[in-house]
C-alpha cells in the first residue's frame, strides 16, 4: 500500500484510524534518536529517512537525483512495517537486533531482509527501535552503502 502524501503528517493522518496513535509515536521515537544529518520525507509512499545530497551529493546509486535511503515506515495492509537497510547491510547489527528482540516482546520476530513486520500496534518495541536509530550515522551509512551495494 503506497501513498501519495506529501508529508508525514498527511501520510498518518490518511492512515487507518486504529494505527495513527502508534504511527506518531513511531514517527516520535525515530525523530527523538535519529543521529543528525538524517533527513525526514516522504518516499516510495511511505515515511523516510535518508542521506541528503549535502551529506552524500552521490545520491542512491538506482536514482542519483534520489538522496541516499536509510529506513522507512508505513502502514501496509495487514502490518504496521519498519524497514532498516543497516540491518539488511551489517550482520552484527542483525544480530544485536535479533538478540535483543525478545527482550523487548514476547511476540515472534517477523522480519525479513530488512523489514520488521508488526500486525498489531502494541507490538512495535518502540524502545528497542529508539536505540537501533542510534547505532547508524549517516556516515557509518554511507561507509557500508558504498562497501556492501555500489558497484
Amino acid at each position: 500500500m503506497t501513498s501519495s502524501a506529501t508529508s508525514p503528517e498527511q501520510y498518518i493522518n490518511e492512515a487507518p484510524k486504529d494505527r495513527r496513535e502508534a504511527l506518531k509515536q513511531l514517527r516520535t521515537t525515530i525523530l527523538e534518536n535519529l543521529p543528525k544529518g538524517f533527513q525526514e520525507g516522504m518516499g516510495y509512499g511511505m515515511i523516510g529517512y535518508s542521506v541528503p545530497h549535502e551529506i552524500y551529493p552521490a545520491g542512491y546509486h538506482c536514482d542519483p537525483k534520489t538522496p541516499l535511503p536509510f529506513m522507512s515506515f508505513a502502514s501496509q495492509k495487514n502490518s504496521i512495517n519498519f524497514y532498516h537497510m543497516g540491518i539488511y547491510a551489517n550482520k552484527e547489527l542483525y544480530d544485536w537486533f535479533v538478540t535483543e528482540f525478545p527482550k523487548y516482546s514476547s511476540k515472534k520476530l517477523d522480519m525479513g531482509k530488512s523489514c520488521m513486520r508488526f500486525k498489531k500496534p502494541d507490538d512495535i518495541p518502540f524502545e528497542l527501535i529508539g536505540q537501533l536509530v542510534q547505532k547508524v550515522t549517516p556516515q557509518d551509512w554511507i561507509t557500508t552503502y558504498e562497501k556492501v551495494f555500489k558497484k
